[in-house]
């Protein structure tokens, strides 16, 4: 496990299934994600299972999000597109529990697992992809230090953040809500 300072990162049990469902089918929840129509229990619970039978690997990181020190599920996050030649990596997260939402958790989260990322993974680039109109996602670019980059940096808004490491400046089976 992963531990930040508000949050635990975990592997993703069968027992997430009923408040994962519930948050993939609640439209303010997945407003942002690339997952945006209904999905039945069946369907989340065999991807929740897919998830759950794998350990965490490299080119597998799904975890859920856990509060500290009460233990209580609120989202998942994890990596995707992960490319070991290019040590490049395309960030998720969907804070599910809307309790949560603007108390730091999806900061902390970030910033725990970008941590594994470049401490453990050897991974140098992390990218994110962000809705122009995602205020929450976008006011937590700063804090996590993503800075805007690749083909679309030159947008009014981050629609692609970077993360390149040690330049601190500036869903194919793994998380399916990028960009918070």
């Amino acid at each position: 496990m992963l531990t930040g300072k508000l949050v635990r990162l975990r592997p993703l049990e069968i027992t997430d299934l009923e408040r994962n469902v519930a948050w993939v089918n609640d439209p303010e929840v997945t407003e942002f994600l690339e997952l945006r129509y209904f999905i039945s229990s069946t369907a989340e619970e065999s991807w929740l299972r897919s998830q759950a039978s794998q350990p965490v690997a490299y080119d597998h990181v799904t975890l859920a999000i856990e509060t500290l020190p009460e233990g209580r599920h609120i989202g998942n996050l994890g990596f995707h597109e992960v490319k070991a030649e290019d040590r490049k990596a395309t960030f998720g997260i969907m804070i599910g529990d809307k309790d949560c939402w603007n108390r730091g958790y999806g900061t902390d989260a970030t910033l725990t697992l970008l941590r594994f990322a470049f401490e453990e993974m050897n991974v140098r680039r992390v990218m994110l992809h962000v809705d122009e109109r995602n205020a929450r996602a976008i006011a937590c670019l700063p804090e996590v230090r993503l800075r805007r980059g690749g083909p679309d940096a030159r947008r009014p808004l981050p629609q692609r953040a970077v993360l390149g490491h040690g330049r601190h400046g500036g869903p194919a089976g793994g998380v399916r809500g990028t960009g918070s």
